[in-house]
């Protein structure tokens, strides 16, 4: 059973995040041969000033 685990950003739609769990879901199984219903896709969504780059938090810019 594939498990697939996305970080990002929050601020992305419903709809967004639904098409990104089909395609993410669409690839598991065209590359593994794994069926659908085996694939679990985790969202974690990260809040802005818990994530920096170059020393610098995303709610920062």
């Amino acid at each position: 059973m594939p498990y697939v685990t996305v970080k990002m950003l929050e601020g992305r739609s419903d709809e967004q995040k639904k098409a990104l769990v089909e395609k993410v879901t669409e690839a598991v199984v065209e590359t593994t041969g794994a069926s659908k219903e085996k694939v679990v896709v985790f969202i974690e969504e990260m809040q802005k000033q818990h994530y920096a780059v170059a020393g610098k938090r995303m709610s920062d810019n």
